[in-house]
């Protein structure tokens, strides 16, 4: 057998390495975006939201002419605690009507699965432009006394956020990041439950009207290359849609820490984070009413069409979110995280469980330098 030369030998150990690593991405992100695609039977429910964690290579500003890829997918349930979810009111936004109920229900469930195609690039070495492409699939089951359950499932494209941040404090060790975004109604907002009933709004792709979103992301290298710690704080506003619907603010916030456990193996990071988000009640205009189960029909207690509060939303909820972060390489790195609730208070409406996350993430030198 005839043997290669050496410097033969190490490029086809080089081809080899980068030719593994392109298709362990590919799979990494088909993976991801394939179980969104696959139909699945659900029924009709209440209220949605998606887990949120920090990951460092969203929030920075990159180096001027450096993009950063992130392909991310979300998954996250949620679902009414024992004994609860039969005070969540009808919320017709179509008919502009709020109808507080109190039923006997056996289980409602939610599930949102969210694959991001996110985009950071640095315009500058302080000026950065983030957009972030969100496609959803809302799915929702729900058995409610001996009603039929009413079959609900939809998917597409989300709002999409355009930030535009500025690294105030870039230093060796530290970073300081303050940046505003916008959200864009480009998720559907006209989506039918049955027949031409609207699905209810937190069900809905999109919030139907745009939203503005001011952060401010902070992180400092402790132990140089071993372990960094990072802070993020945001809000956001959406501004009341066509329906006279109005999603409430919302208030982020998160603490955590990056650590390489090892001088061995550089290429695997731990990474812990305490997340909380407040989020106020959702309002919306509309006559208010009360269903009553016994007669299947709803009584008027109020004919005016006005701005109300809908009284299951809005929610308070604390997690603690492990992950683990790997090079690939150094072609690519593919990050696991999962969110595990501390504590939930979601007014009577459906909870959000143990959510996850998973991605992968890639940069790429536009102009000037090598990828």
């Amino acid at each position: 057998m005839r043997l290669l030369p050496c410097d033969q030998q190490k490029d086809h150990g080089i081809m080899t390495r980068k030719f593994w690593c392109c298709a362990l991405a590919i799979y990494s992100v088909v993976t991801m975006i394939v179980p969104m695609l696959l139909p699945s039977p659900v029924a009709a429910s209440c209220g949605s939201v998606s887990c949120f964690v920090v990951i460092g290579s969203q929030q920075q500003v990159p180096m001027k002419g450096l993009l950063t890829v992130n392909a991310i997918y979300n998954y996250t349930p949620m679902e009414a605690p024992p004994g609860e979810g039969g005070r969540i009111p009808f919320a017709n936004q179509g008919e502009r009507t709020l109808t507080l109920a109190n039923l006997d229900v056996n289980r409602i469930e939610t599930t949102t699965r969210t694959a991001t195609l996110d985009l950071n690039y640095g315009l500058t070495e302080r000026l950065g432009i983030q957009v972030a492409i969100p496609y959803k699939h809302v799915e929702s089951d729900a058995q409610i006394g001996g009603l039929t359950p009413v079959p609900y499932s939809e998917r597409g494209l989300g709002d999409i956020r355009a930030t535009l941040k500025y690294n105030v404090l870039p230093t060796l060790r530290s970073m300081i990041v303050l940046g505003v975004g916008v959200d864009f109604p480009t998720g559907s907002y006209g989506r039918f439950a049955q027949g031409d009933t609207l699905a209810e709004s937190t069900l809905q792709i999109g919030r139907g009207n745009f939203g503005v979103v001011p952060m401010i992301y902070q992180t400092y290298e402790l132990i140089p290359h071993r372990l960094n710690q990072f802070a993020l704080a945001s809000y956001r506003h959406t501004f009341k849609n066509s329906d006279g619907y109005q999603f409430g603010d919302e208030i982020n916030a998160s603490l955590g820490a990056n650590i390489i456990p090892l001088e061995q193996t550089p290429w695997l990071v731990l990474m812990q984070q305490f997340n909380f988000r407040w989020m106020q009640n959702d309002a919306m205009d509309a006559a208010l009413f009360q269903f009553n189960p016994g007669t299947g029909s709803s009584i008027l207690l109020d004919p005016v069409i006005k701005f109300r509060s809908v009284p299951t939303t809005g929610s308070t909820y604390v997690a603690y979110s492990p992950g683990i972060m790997v090079n690939l390489f150094n072609f690519a790195s593919a990050y696991f995280i999962a969110q595990i609730p501390i504590h939930r208070d979601f007014n009577g409406n459906l909870e959000q469980q143990i959510s996850y996350i998973f991605g992968v993430t890639k940069s790429f030198q536009l102009f000037g330098g090598s990828s």
